[in-house]
């Protein structure tokens, strides 16, 4: 069934305006590794990943669930798992080349953000859902998640909230956790919250419009 589509009524001046102002939003964009114990309105919480659920995806299934988690307990179970799961690849069977390329991000086997932070939320995909007995197959399933959690990042942004993306590289523990559905994969792990008034981010360059933008007329 198709309904018509009404385009947003933004004049050209005020779209370039916008435009331009988004891009300066978004420079300011950093992700934090220390975390204010300052707990922001869960509404906007929600509100964000309202932003997030209205996201394309293949064939509109979905494929996603997104997991807020406050618990204190909850967070140290996971900042336990995730630091094992980081000393088997800091310390125990490490990637030298991939360790060597982090090193000026700073990071390591540590992560305190993650009962720091005073949400954490879990990202999880699936590729098949069930509806009765019938199996539904979710298309571009990872590809749809990572478009989801990109306007989520986006919308927190945009609240003033501070975020950190967060991949153990085998993360299967939280669907264990959180007891996601055997068919659920978890996507990523976001650290959400204001930051800390001590917090440091390294010097990064971007690499600039020109560089990553090609445009065929």
């Amino acid at each position: 069934m198709l309904q018509p589509y009404k385009t947003p009524n933004v004049e050209e001046l005020a779209a370039l305006s916008i435009s331009r102002d988004l891009s300066k939003v978004f420079t300011r964009r950093r992700t934090i590794r220390q975390f204010s114990p300052e707990k922001p309105n869960r509404e906007l919480i929600e509100n964000a990943v309202d932003v997030a659920r209205l996201s394309p995806s293949g064939a509109n299934r979905q494929p996603w669930t997104f997991a807020i988690i406050e618990s204190v307990e909850l967070k140290k179970e996971i900042r336990v798992l995730s630091e094992i799961e980081e000393k088997r690849f800091y310390i125990e069977k490490p990637n030298h080349k991939w360790v060597e390329d982090l090193k000026h991000l700073h990071t390591n086997c540590d992560k305190e953000f993650l009962t720091q932070a005073p949400y954490l939320i879990v990202i999880f995909y699936s590729h098949f859902s069930w509806k009765k007995s019938e199996k539904i197959t979710h298309y571009y399933a990872k590809e749809s998640a990572g478009i989801a959690t990109g306007m989520l990042i986006s919308a927190l942004h945009m609240c003033g909230l501070s975020t950190l993306t967060y991949t153990p590289k085998r993360m299967q523990f939280l669907s264990q956790l959180l007891d996601r559905p055997q068919e659920e994969r978890p996507f990523m792990l976001l650290g959400v919250g204001k930051p800390s008034s001590q917090a440091m981010v390294p010097t990064l360059a971007k690499k600039t419009l020109d560089q990553v933008m090609k445009i065929y007329s």
